[in-house]
């Protein structure tokens, strides 16, 4: 039986080692993908130190890949060898994981990726993409139900409606203003280290407040650019401060959704509403809203530049040099780029 490297976690609070496991084969509506970029994501290490998400040891881990299809199951007319692709991994499913030489992946789930970007630059958008585009276009209580830009109609309906999302720098926050701009919010308005302003506003944020500002600094600074109420805000980061300050400025019936659970702390009004995102592919109230997208239109998206890739740092030596990079994701501050391994 055909092998193949990966790298596993080899417990609960146990350390990453690169190992051997099975090539696998694709059934009835599989790809096979030969994993040529991963993405790394905070969430690797923090399965690592805090033990959560995975239930099953030793585990492949990896939810950020793109690459070649190197082989396609029963049934899959609309892929074939040597396809550059890009999909979502899964958790609790190590054939699905990233990283690793190849992984399967359903063929619902999977883009192909346009000329115009890297397979470097396609692995960075799944997991960062798919919290934004369910925050903003999954029914309540999973998001905050406004209509997917997948249509004519749906593109720019939202003009002249504020938005506020906080955290523009980060790799989910950047997806999210261009989601924004592509739903036609206006205007965008986003908190970020101020060095960081003229790029997000080339993403398309209208205004960018400087991120250490307090909740009555924020607002009286969100007056001078709309009149209207803020009825959505989108916490990227979701520190308790961060939602707290997120619910201070939503109207008196606005939602805030959110990438972490709410504190206790977490002080929100009686009509306030507060939305968890859970930017899993698989996640049952999500499939349908992700395979559409990542299915039927990522690709031309990222065509016409709708949607524009993470900058990328390369790691080396392969997937050695992806434990690496968790090391340097968890102990360094990394902001407007992914960290990207090549299995």
């Amino acid at each position: 039986m055909a092998t193949q490297k990966a790298i596993f976690l080899t417990q609960k609070f146990g350390d990453f080692v690169v190992g051997e496991t099975i090539k696998y084969k694709p059934g009835p509506g599989e790809i096979l993908i030969k994993v040529q970029a991963a993405a790394l994501n905070p969430v690797d290490w923090k399965i690592q130190k805090y033990g959560v998400f995975v239930d099953a040891y030793p585990a492949i881990l990896g939810t950020d890949l793109a690459g070649e299809v190197e082989e396609v199951g029963d049934g899959v007319k609309e892929f074939k060898k040597g396809d550059q692709v890009v999909t979502q991994g899964q958790y609790n499913a190590n054939d699905k994981a990233g990283f690793q030489q190849y992984a399967l992946a359903l063929s619902s789930t999977v883009s192909k990726i346009p000329a115009n970007v890297t397979v470097d630059e396609a692995s960075t958008l799944p997991v960062a993409l798919t919290c934004s585009y369910v925050a903003f276009y999954n029914t309540e209580p999973n998001g905050l139900g406004f209509e997917p830009p997948i249509t004519p109609h749906a593109q720019g309906k939202y003009a002249g409606k504020p938005v506020v999302i906080l955290g523009g720098a980060s790799s989910v926050g950047q997806f999210a203003i261009q989601l924004a701009k592509l739903s036609g919010f206006s205007p965008i308005i986003t908190t970020a280290s101020l060095k960081h302003a003229d790029f997000l506003k080339s993403l398309g944020a209208t205004a960018i407040l400087d991120r250490n500002l307090s909740s009555i600094e924020l607002k009286a600074e969100i007056s001078k650019l709309t009149s209207s109420s803020i009825d959505a805000v989108y916490d990227s980061i979701s520190l308790p401060a961060t939602q707290q300050i997120g619910a201070d400025l939503l109207s008196p019936s606005g939602r805030l959704a959110t990438v972490l659970p709410p504190p206790e702390s977490l002080k929100l009004d009686a009509n306030k509403r507060s939305i968890v995102v859970l930017g899993m592919l698989r996640k049952p109230e999500n499939i349908e809203l992700l395979e559409i997208f990542y299915h039927d239109h990522l690709e031309s998206f990222l065509e016409k530049g709708l949607i524009k890739p993470n900058r990328v740092e390369v790691l080396p030596n392969g997937l050695p040099g992806i434990i690496a990079g968790l090391k340097k994701l968890e102990t360094e501050d990394i902001s407007r780029l992914k960290l990207v391994g090549r299995p």
